[in-house]
């Protein structure tokens, strides 16, 4: 018969010819954990052709049909090699749903889900897919009559969507806000020339600052210590009592490092009037004291202004950080340390036992101060 012949006919060999930069990239590919499974399994069976052209072979070392290497061959002939690593693209199936569909599927996800009368603040993708399939027939969108929850997450990942979540921001409501800032960051510059001309005059600039709410929570059970090979963490009962909080008040010398401090049980005015009397028993009486703080109502009422106004002229003066401008003054940095170093997982029995270790940590900053420098530009700090 004449297809006897045509079956008794051996295959043309293939004959693959592979440079040097290809042969490089395909080595690389072969080895790769991180590669696509498909493409690493294609470039080693074009390194195995190259070396041995037999496709029986080949399939036999790489455990796949003789037929398999033959086409991903004939592919790299026609194609290229690194080109018949990768599936040619498909037309694939015509899309059910439209792209204006797709838009007014996204244009519903920007709106609240309380807004179309639902009693959910925001969307869930099951809650928005079965107001689409509801409600799609109205505006001309039939084709979203039948989605699904899944078609919805695709779509929405598509355009970077995401309506069942919230992100904060912080909203500038200080218009004053530019002006306030610079004013912070020229007594920081002061206070960067005082330091490299190592100036004597009498200025004293201070950061200030209260940290409030420190609570005094004690153990209902004692603490069991670590155990090598058993329990290597500290263990402690999850039930605590409470025994109230504390205020700490705190100024930062900016040229020596000092810490002024006084820990109170609140921060209102009178407090905040003892600190300044702290500072003002601190430094000579010629020195011209800049305190650096917010608006918070314990500073700006009239108690701290008549106390203020009661003392020589120029021995205190006040530059407040604009609204929600906390982030300018330095001591937040030396409260967020003393947080996360001393005050985390300390537990007392009284406020007088946390005061106590509160106390002490400042007394042991004072005997090697740090000098706190700004060192953010003024046009990042704009930003």
């Amino acid at each position: 018969m004449w297809w006897q012949g045509i079956m008794a006919a051996p295959r043309r060999v293939v004959e693959l010819f592979i440079g040097a930069d290809e042969l490089a990239q395909l080595e690389a590919i072969a080895r790769s954990r991180s590669e696509a499974a498909i493409r690493v399994e294609r470039a080693r069976m074009l390194l195995a052709y190259h070396a041995n052209p037999s496709s029986v072979a080949v399939g036999e070392r790489i455990g796949v049909m003789r037929h398999t290497v033959r086409r991903c061959v004939r592919r790299a002939e026609q194609m290229g090699v690194m080109a018949a690593l990768d599936d040619s693209p498909r037309p694939g199936k015509a899309p059910v749903i439209t792209a204006d569909a797709r838009a007014w599927l996204v244009s519903l996800a920007c709106q609240k889900a309380k807004d179309l009368g639902y009693p959910h603040e925001l969307w869930t993708t099951r809650l928005l897919a079965r107001h689409a399939r509801e409600h799609a027939e109205a505006p001309g969108y039939p084709c979203m009559a039948s989605i699904v929850q899944g078609t919805v997450c695709k779509i929405l990942a598509r355009h970077e969507v995401k309506p069942h979540k919230v992100r904060y921001y912080l909203e500038r409501r200080d218009a004053a806000f530019e002006t306030k800032m610079a004013d912070v960051l020229c007594v920081y510059r002061e206070v960067a020339l005082l330091r490299e001309s190592q100036d004597e005059s009498r200025v004293a600039v201070i950061s200030y600052d209260e940290k409030p709410g420190i609570q005094a929570i004690g153990n209902t059970a004692p603490d069991l210590p670590p155990q090598p090979g058993s329990h290597p963490a500290f263990a402690r009962d999850h039930e605590y009592k409470r025994h109230g909080t504390l205020s700490l008040l705190a100024g930062i010398d900016l040229l020596t490092g000092q810490v002024h401090a006084s820990v109170e049980d609140r921060h209102r005015s009178r407090e905040f009037i003892g600190f300044l009397k702290k500072l003002d028993a601190a430094y000579p009486t010629d020195t011209a004291i800049k305190v650096i703080l917010d608006n918070h109502s314990a500073h700006i009422s009239k108690q701290p202004k008549a106390w203020v106004d009661s003392q020589p002229e120029g021995r205190f003066s006040f530059v407040f950080t604009p609204k929600h401008g906390s982030w300018l003054n330095l001591v937040e940095g030396f409260f967020s340390k003393m947080a996360r170093s001393m005050l985390r997982h300390i537990r007392v029995a009284s406020k007088a036992e946390l005061k106590a270790p509160i106390l002490a940590y400042l007394d042991d900053i004072n005997r090697d101060p740090v000098i706190h420098r700004w060192t953010y530009k003024a046009v990042e700090a704009a930003r």
